[in-house]
């Protein structure tokens, strides 16, 4: 484990205490839970832009040509 030391506003530093205290976790797990939520979704952006760099639109129009253009089945609908 690794000690970071940061300054926040003490008004977020306030929410985030209350937060804590309802959830009966530390401070410091908290923080934790959402750094890594935050860094999961940044990871996550970047991933999809790269994956969509690679796509080819053309490629994705001849896949969906290949698919049946008819009414879906009655289980199917909503």
């Amino acid at each position: 484990m690794r000690t970071i030391e940061t300054q926040i506003p003490e008004s977020l530093y306030n929410q985030v205490k209350l937060l804590a205290e309802r959830e009966s976790i530390t401070v410091d797990h908290l923080v934790a839970i959402a750094l890594a939520a935050q860094v999961s979704a940044w990871l996550t952006k970047d991933y999809i832009a790269e994956r969509a760099r690679r796509g080819s639109w053309d490629e994705a129009l001849r896949v969906l040509a290949q698919v049946p253009d008819v009414e879906p089945a009655e289980h199917d609908r909503l």
